[in-house]
């Protein structure tokens, strides 16, 4: 494993927000619309024990939280999944936007049935931008451990490939959204959906990649 340096983002909201945590956690995103933003329970508790386990950050446990939650600022960085509908309010889309713009990170991934609607939303914050799609060669995929095919495939539903699609400000992505590859589900508990060993090892690999590339940009 080829360790990078723990740049905190965080740091970045510390004079508005004394009682930021110096550990690294993930806040999960509780989105209106109907969606089920809690899927995939056990996902987000596994993966920050692996990281915690496998790389040398500290992690807290998970957090949940609105967009309007005045605890936000001290989470830079974000997480989103579902099946279902997505919709943002007027007030949480200038949040979103001005958090994302600010230094905050937001990992999007479809558990088959947001990509609509989500998409949708991110419009709404970015009119302007277009997806990029992040190709195997880049730094992504290699940030700890090596993905030389891009993303892995954890569940098939459409018989698409996985895409790692992202928004960037400037140089820096701020969006990740991973599509057609169901990487929460290849977090969870081994007998949520009973996936091979392999499988659910390069899940956590991957989303080890995301949250070291997120903090080292």
């Amino acid at each position: 494993m080829r360790t990078k340096t723990y740049l905190m983002a965080g740091l970045l909201f510390l004079g508005l927000n004394a009682g930021w945590s110096q550990n690294f956690t993930i806040a999960r995103i509780h989105y209106g619309g109907g969606g089920d933003w809690y899927c995939d329970q056990s996902s987000l508790p596994n993966l920050l024990d692996y990281i915690a386990s496998h790389t040398p950050l500290h992690t807290d446990p998970e957090v949940q939280l609105t967009l309007t939650d005045p605890e936000l600022y001290q989470h830079p960085y974000l997480y989103m999944t579902g099946h279902g509908n997505i919709r943002f309010t007027d007030e949480e889309v200038a949040i979103l936007r001005q958090f994302l713009l600010a230094g905050a990170f937001l990992h999007a991934d479809d558990c088959y049935g947001m990509d609509a609607s989500f998409r949708r939303e991110m419009k709404r914050l970015f009119p302007d931008k277009e997806w990029v799609e992040l190709p195997p060669s880049h730094p992504l995929f290699s940030s700890v451990y090596s993905f030389p095919q891009g993303l892995p495939k954890v569940h098939e539903h459409d018989g698409k490939p996985p895409q790692a699609l992202g928004l960037f400000d400037g140089d820096r992505l701020m969006v990740l959204y991973t599509y057609e590859t169901d990487l929460g589900d290849g977090w969870e508990d081994e007998e949520v959906h009973h996936d091979p060993a392999e499988i659910r090892e390069a899940a956590l690999q991957m989303g080890v990649n995301i949250v070291y590339y997120a903090l080292s940009q």
